[in-house]
């Protein structure tokens, strides 16, 4: 583990919902699948489970993709702004199966506010790290989708859909093209 476990999980669901905005298509279409959404990551707290939760959540999605592409200074400033539009106020809690992590707005809060300081939470750890090169976009020539590179090494180059493989099968195919031509 390179960061606390509440950190890469805020990290992963931030690309998470990041990436339902994908090449492949809107993947917030209803609340139902908003609710799946939820459920997945385990998302805690109020729910409005209406369409304007839906829109607010979906609202979220450029402003988040955003610190994907930020330098530091960017970075610093959108995670300001989301803290400060939130009203964010850290506390050290624990609920559940989760023992002491942050949460930094109140249960009952909007979700995409709680989803928006959670992420901007975690990205204060990249950034005062010096780490936010952890924060990438799929090479994949047809993808967009974010990924967080939890590696040691720091070598994580495609997202979780299978980009990697079929760039690789691609460029194998390539290549044997030209030696069977020879």
């Amino acid at each position: 583990m390179l960061f606390a476990h509440d950190t890469e999980v805020a990290l992963e669901a931030a690309a998470a919902l990041v990436n339902t905005d994908a090449t492949d298509g809107e993947q917030l279409r209803t609340v139902a699948d908003l609710d799946a959404f939820v459920a997945g990551w385990g998302w805690t707290g109020s729910r409005r489970r209406g369409r304007a939760e839906l829109d607010a959540v979906r609202a979220l999605r450029p402003r988040l993709r955003a610190l994907w592409r930020a330098g530091e200074d960017d970075a610093a400033a959108i995670v300001n702004t989301l803290l400060r539009e939130a009203r964010a106020l850290p506390q050290l809690v624990k609920h559940d199966e989760w023992d002491y992590h942050l949460h930094a707005t109140p249960g009952d809060a909007p979700l995409d506010r709680r989803m928006a300081v959670e992420a901007a939470m975690a990205v204060v750890d990249l950034v005062r790290l010096g780490e936010l090169a952890r924060l990438g976009t799929c090479e994949a020539q047809d993808c967009q989708d974010v990924f967080v590179d939890l590696t040691k090494n720091r070598s994580r180059r495609y997202c979780d859909r299978g980009c990697g493989n079929r760039t690789n099968v691609a460029a194998y195919r390539a290549r044997r093209a030209v030696a069977v031509r020879r």
